[in-house]
């Protein structure tokens, strides 16, 4: 198989495998699926209450996904969604004190459910160089 076809479906592979390992533990410990820990974690990321629009652009999920995902964020008490004060024409989202609470024991049970099949393999060089692909495959997201 030539090096592009592996690397290809090597990380198609790990991607898949990897999301639905996080997935199952994560709805068993939290009720929480991993579409909606992936927008946690980008708005637990951020000091400041985060555009919706940059949920949409930051994440692997469409801008309709992200809406869905933050109504049921929401519902749940985890998140708030608040004009914007730069834009009237847009809303701004937040993590409330019990959504931080819920995101830091999702966050030590995806890190604790990843470290035997992924952290405790690679080393930092092999990190380092995963998160340059990831980097330069996300700017073409859109393209």
């Amino acid at each position: 198989m030539p090096v592009a076809d592996h690397a290809f479906y090597g990380v198609v592979w790990a991607g898949t495998v990897l999301t639905e390992r996080v997935d199952r533990a994560l709805i068993k410990a939290h009720d929480l699926p991993v579409s909606w820990f992936e927008v946690m974690l980008w708005l637990a990321s951020s000091p400041d209450p985060v555009p919706a629009s940059v949920l949409g652009n930051s994440t692997m999920l469409s801008r309709s996904q992200v809406s869905r995902v933050v109504d049921a964020l929401r519902s749940r008490g985890l998140v708030t969604r608040t004009p914007s004060a730069h834009d009237a024409h847009s809303v701004e989202v937040s993590l409330t004190p019990e959504g931080r609470r819920l995101f830091e024991e999702a966050d030590a049970t995806r890190r604790s459910c990843l470290a035997p099949v992924f952290t405790d393999l690679l080393d930092q060089e092999d990190l380092e160089a995963l998160s340059t692909v990831w980097r330069k495959l996300k700017a073409t997201k859109d393209g």
